[in-house]
C-alpha cells in the first residue's frame, strides 16, 4: 500500500575504508578477531537468485505519477472532474476579464469526454481569461520545448483567436481567482477559429528556467468561446515519447536494475469504494478520452490533506508495460479481488455461483461498474492478460497493437488483490485463481499475507495460500529500524520448498507508521541493508523484494519515508534508495551460504552478511553491514575458490551521522563511494568503515 493507519502494526560514514591485509589508511589498525571471520562456501553453493529478486514498487501516492512521473504539466486538462471541474484554473482577477465561464457538456468531443469549458467576454482585454496553476507549480528549463495542445469552438462573437503564455508564478489571488502579472517565458497564439470542434497545437520555447509557472490562457476579442483537453507537455520525455515519461526519474529507476515493476499499488488498486477502484481498461486508449478519478489518497490524513489530488490516467497500463520493457523489468500487475480498501469502506463485490464453478461463462459475464460481481474482476484480469500477451487477431490484443505495440509484452505475473486479509480475502482469492489458471495455466499469481508480518490472520492466510499452492505470497511490513535489524532471520526457518515469498512493502519507519515526521536517514537505510542480507541468504524462499512507496514530490506528499524524491525539476535518490541499487545492481546468480566463527549468527555483534557467486563476470559477492560506530576488521575465507584474482572493488555507503538525509541541494550527502583492493590469496582481509554498507566484488570463481 501504504496502509492508511499507523496502529496497522499494533497488534503484532562518511568516508571510504579499505583494508588489504589489516592495513587501513586513517583507521586503527586493529587486527581481524575470530568473531569476525567469515567463511564463505565457494565450493556448496546454495540455491539460485531469482533473476528478477530486487524490483520496484509503484503506487500513485505523493503525486507519483500526475506531477510526477507523468509529465504533464496541465492539472484537470479536460475539466472532468466530478464536482470540481475547474480544480487547477483560476479566473484572472482584474480588467474587464471574463463575463462568464463554466463547464457544461452541449455538444462535447466524445461520450467520456463530455465537459468542456466555455468561456465569455463581454469586452476585448488582456485579462479575459483563466491560469492553470499545474501540479504545485509547472517546471520549465530554459530553452526547453512544450507542445502546446487544445481543443477548441468558437461560439457567438467575434473572438478571433487564444493567447496562450507560460509565465513565471506570480502574486496568488485570493479565492477562486488569479492574479494577472508574472514573468513572462514563452508565448504565441492560437488563430483559425471555426464553429466546430478542432485540435491546435503549438510549440513554445522557455526563455528561462522556473519551477513554479503557469499557464495562461485569454481571449483575442469579444465573444465566447469553448475550450478542452488543454496540455502543456514538455519533448524532453524518457525517448522522446509523444505522451512519454520523465526523463531524469525513469533514469534513476533505469540505473537499478530493477528485475520487476509492481504497478498501480498499492491501496489505488482497491479505492476507498469499489467505484472509486483503478479499472486498467480506463486507462487504454485515447489519453484524452480517459476519464481521471479522485485519488484515494486525497483526503486520507488529516495532517496532509490533499483535495486536488487525482488521477488523470496519462500514465495507464500501456504506458506501464512500456515503462516496464524500458527499464527491463518484468511486469508485475496488482488487480482488485473485488474488494475495496479494508481501512475504508470494506465494501465487497458477491460471489456468483459461476465464480464458484471456475469463472464467467461468455453469457454470464457481468460489467456493470456500479454493482460490479467477483466475475467481473476476474473478466477483468483475463482480459488483461491478453492485452499484454495476445494476438492482434484477439479483441484486447488488438487494442494493444492499434496503440503501438505490435509485440506482446510478454507478462508471466499477476497480483490477486493488494494486502486484503480475512477469510473475505480467500474466498474470493481461490476461484479468482482457478479461473486464472484454467486459462493461463503458466501465469504466476501473487496472493496477499495481508498487511502485517505476524498475528492470526497472518498465519491462517499463509497457511492456505500454501495449501492452494500459491506460487508467491506477498508480504508487507513497516516498522522501526530496530525491527529490521532484529529480524534478519525471519525467513530462516520458512519452507525450502514450495510456495515463494515476495517481500513487496517495507521501509524503516524512523518516528512512527504514517507519522509525518518519517525520514529517510541513514539509520533506517542501513537497517534496511541489514534484514536484506537476511533476504539474499534465504535466496530458495525468497524471489521478490521491493521498497516502498517509490516516489514522493517534495510540495506534495501524503506519506513518508519515500525511496526518491523531486521538485518539479530536480530529483534524487535517498541512502535508502542507494542501499536498492547496490543489491539490485550486485545481485548475482547464486547464493553461497556464509558461516561466521564460533557459529555466530548473522547480525550477531550487529555485523551482517550474506554472499553470491555471479557466473556471468566470475566474481564473488560479498555484502556487509557493520552497525557500528567502530570500524571493524573482517577476514573473509573464500573456501574453495578458483582462479582468484588480484583486484578486487569495494562499493561503500557509510555516515558516520546515522541521522544524516539526502536532499534536493545535497543529493549525494549518503552515496556510494568505489575503491579497488588488492587480494593476495583466498582469505581477504578488510576494513568496514563505522555505520557502513560495503559490496565487496571479488575476482574468482567456484
Amino acid at each position: 500500500m501504504p496502509t492508511s493507519f499507523p496502529t496497522r502494526f499494533a497488534h503484532a560514514a562518511t568516508g571510504l575504508a579499505l583494508c588489504t591485509l589489516g592495513l587501513t589508511p586513517g583507521l586503527a589498525q586493529t587486527k581481524p578477531t575470530a568473531a569476525n571471520t567469515l567463511t564463505v562456501q565457494v565450493n556448496k553453493p546454495g540455491a539460485p537468485v531469482s533473476p528478477i529478486m530486487y524490483g520496484l514498487f509503484f503506487e500513485d501516492i505523493n503525486f507519483a505519477a500526475d506531477g510526477g512521473l507523468y509529465p504533464e504539466l496541465v492539472k484537470n486538462k479536460s475539466f472532468e472532474i466530478q464536482g470540481q471541474h475547474f480544480i487547477g484554473w483560476n479566473a484572472i482577477r482584474g480588467g474587464a476579464g471574463l463575463q462568464t465561464y463554466t463547464v457544461v457538456s452541449d455538444k462535447p468531443i466524445s461520450a467520456t469526454n463530455n465537459h468542456f469549458a466555455r468561456l465569455t467576454a463581454a469586452q476585448a482585454s488582456p485579462d479575459a481569461g483563466f491560469i492553470n496553476e499545474g501540479f504545485r507549480g509547472m517546471g520549465v528549463k530554459e530553452g526547453g520545448e512544450y507542445t502546446f495542445s487544445v481543443y477548441l469552438r468558437r461560439g457567438p462573437g467575434s473572438v478571433g483567436g487564444l493567447n496562450v503564455t507560460l509565465e513565471e508564478e506570480g502574486r496568488r489571488g485570493a479565492g477562486p481567482e488569479a492574479a494577472a502579472s508574472g514573468r513572462v517565458l514563452a508565448q504565441t497564439k492560437i488563430t483559425g477559429l471555426t464553429g466546430e470542434w478542432k485540435k491546435y497545437t503549438a510549440v513554445l520555447k522557455s526563455a528561462g528556467t522556473a519551477s513554479h509557472a503557469r499557464l495562461k490562457l485569454t481571449l483575442d476579442g469579444a465573444g465566447t468561446l469553448d475550450i478542452d483537453v488543454v496540455s502543456l507537455f514538455p519533448k524532453d520525455t524518457y525517448k522522446n515519447r509523444e505522451n512519454g515519461l520523465r526523463t531524469d526519474l525513469v533514469q534513476l529507476l533505469k540505473d537499478m536494475q530493477p528485475g520487476f515493476l509492481r504497478f498501480p499499488g498499492g491501496c489505488i488498486v482497491e479505492g476507498r469504494t469499489l467505484s472509486e477502484r483503478y479499472q486498467w481498461k480506463e486507462t487504454i486508449g485515447d489519453v484524452a478520452a480517459r476519464v481521471p478519478l479522485v485519488n484515494r489518497w486525497n483526503m486520507e490524513f488529516k495532517h496532509r490533506s490533499t483535495p486536488d489530488y487525482y488521477q488523470s490516467f496519462g500514465l495507464g497500463f500501456y504506458e506501464y508495460f512500456q515503462l516496464s520493457e524500458d527499464i527491463g523489468a518484468e511486469p508485475v500487475p496488482i488487480l482488485n479481488v473485488g474488494m475495496a480498501c479494508q481501512f475504508n469502506s470494506s465494501e465487497l463485490a458477491p460471489v456468483t455461483s459461476s465464480t464458484a464453478t471456475g469463472g464467467p461463462s461468455a453469457n454470464e459475464q457481468h460489467n456493470h461498474a456500479d454493482d460490479p460481481t467477483l466475475d467481473t474482476f476476474i473478466q477483468d484480469a483475463l482480459d488483461l492478460i491478453e492485452f499484454a500477451n495476445g494476438p492482434a487477431s484477439s479483441p484486447w490484443g488488438a487494442k494493444r497493437v492499434a496503440m503501438g505495440h505490435p509485440a506482446p509484452f510478454n507478462l508471466k505475473y499477476i497480483g490477486i488483490g493488494n494486502e486484503q486479509w480475512g477469510p473475505q480475502y480467500l474466498e474470493r482469492y481461490e476461484p479468482f485463481m482457478k479461473a486464472v489458471k484454467a486459462k493461463y495455466p503458466k501465469m504466476n499469481i501473487v496472493s496477499s499475507a495481508g498487511p502485517s508480518p505476524d498475528g492470526e490472520l497472518f498465519d491462517k492466510a499463509s497457511k492456505r495460500l500454501r495449501e492452494l499452492k500459491a506460487e508467491v505470497i506477498d508480504e508487507h511490513y513497516y516498522a522501526k529500524p530496530e525491527w529490521f535489524r532484529e529480524n534478519v532471520g525471519r525467513y530462516d526457518n520458512y519452507p525450502t520448498t514450495g510456495t515463494k515469498i515476495f517481500a513487496g512493502e517495507y521501509a524503516a519507519q524512523t518516528v512512527a507508521i504514517g507519522s509525518p515526521d518519517n525520514k529517510n536517514s541513514w539509520d533506517a537505510a542501513i537497517s534496511e541493508a541489514a534484514f536484506m542480507t537476511g533476504l539474499e541468504r534465504n535466496a530458495d524462499k525468497v524471489v521478490m523484494a521491493s521498497y516502498a512507496p517509490l516516489f514522493a514530490h517534495v510540495d506534495a506528499w501524503q506519506w513518508t519515508p519515500d525511496m526518491i524524491w523531486f521538485d518539479n525539476l530536480k530529483s534524487y535518490g535517498t541512502p535508502n534508495y542507494y542501499v536498492q541499487k547496490l543489491y539490485a545492481v550486485n545481485k548475482g546468480t547464486t547464493m553461497l551460504p556464509v558461516q561466521r566463527a564460533g557459529n555466530a549468527k548473522n547480525g550477531q555483534d550487529n555485523l551482517f552478511s550474506s554472499a553470491v557467486a555471479d557466473d556471468k563476470t566470475g566474481e564473488i559477492i560479498v555484502k556487509l553491514v557493520n552497525y557500528s560506530p567502530e570500524a571493524r576488521p573482517v577476514t573473509i575465507n573464500l573456501q574453495g575458490v578458483k582462479k582468484l584474482g588480484k583486484a578486487g572493488r569495494a562499493t561503500v555507503l557509510a555516515s558516520s551521522d546515522l541521522n544524516a538525509v539526502n536532499t534536493l541541494d545535497q543529493p549525494m550527502n549518503v552515496a556510494p563511494k568505489d575503491e579497488p583492493f588488492k587480494v593476495s590469496s583466498s582469505n581477504v582481509t578488510y576494513t568496514l568503515a563505522p555505520n557502513s554498507f560495503t559490496v565487496l566484488r571479488i575476482p574468482g570463481k567456484r
